[in-house]
């Protein structure tokens, strides 16, 4: 038979086993704590036009009005996931970076933790451009292209900073993320794609690169979080029949035309943000 341990032994080996388990459970909540912290401390504002808002979404809020803002919308589905301390989308169908300047900013705060926006689109008229696309021959699409185009890079750089700086000022602490626009078109699948001409695609599809480039170039000066989403549309673009994640043209309903869906963004935009905040 083996000798019975020393009950002061016993004792120190009890202490011993005490004290680490104290510490797990120490760091087991210290762990929590943080995970719990990092989530529910957030303060979230939305910003920006009809791609934030959530136009061609669906289920919109009718206290919104005329801004369409989405239940569907990809700020709302983070916020879902998230459990945020406080969130808001002040995003709004139509804005312009002076709207953003004139209306949006007063959301921000200096407890502002994180704002996401996707801005610029609506101060070049890529709206009307796309409806003079479908509606008005290759020669009027390569024309009105041409003149948003020219003027995206005449103007848009100097008012994305303007806007970029008023945000920083606003919410000194925050984690900003700029998203951009989709491609609309998979040129892949082009030649068996009714409605626009491949020139009328490519063209437009060149300008939507061309506002996506200022807009990343405009957020990494300003030191922001830039997320590219066009890589996460493809596939899914117009003329990726059965899975597609843009509407196209609906005369019935203007306004969602050339706007992502449900699933552009729970499986596009939303994904996009989750990238750079994790």
């Amino acid at each position: 038979m083996l000798p019975r341990p020393h009950k002061r032994t016993r004792s120190r080996a009890l202490k011993r086993v005490l004290v680490v388990l104290a510490a797990v459970l120490t760091a087991g909540t210290t762990l929590l704590a943080t995970t719990a912290s990092a989530s529910g401390g957030t303060n979230y504002v939305a910003l920006g036009d009809s791609y934030s808002s959530g136009v061609g979404a669906g289920s919109y809020i009718s206290s919104s009005g005329n801004c369409l803002r989405s239940t569907n919308a990809y700020s709302q589905l983070w916020a879902n996931a998230h459990h945020p301390a406080s969130y808001v989308s002040v995003a709004c169908s139509g804005a312009t970076t002076q709207d953003v300047l004139n209306n949006q900013m007063s959301a921000l705060n200096a407890s502002t933790t994180l704002v996401s926006i996707t801005i610029g689109g609506n101060d070049v008229g890529f709206s009307g451009v796309m409806q003079t696309c479908v509606l008005g021959s290759t020669s009027d699409c390569l024309n009105a292209v041409n003149a948003a185009t020219a003027q995206a890079k005449a103007i848009l750089p100097g008012r994305l900073a303007t806007t970029y700086s008023a945000i920083r000022a606003k919410a000194p602490s925050a984690k900003v993320v700029v998203l951009d626009y989709p491609e609309f078109y998979d040129l892949s699948n082009s030649w068996y794609c009714p409605g626009l001409s491949g020139t009328d695609r490519s063209a437009l599809n060149n300008a939507s690169d061309l506002l996506d480039s200022i807009i990343g170039t405009a957020a990494g000066n300003a030191g922001f979080s830039f997320s590219d989403v066009k890589g996460r549309f493809h596939g899914h673009e117009l003329c990726d029949f059965f899975s597609e994640w843009l509407h196209s043209v609906n005369i019935s309903d203007v306004t969602e035309s050339y706007h992502p869906n449900a699933d552009g963004h729970s499986g596009g935009y939303l994904p996009a943000l989750n990238a750079i905040t994790g």
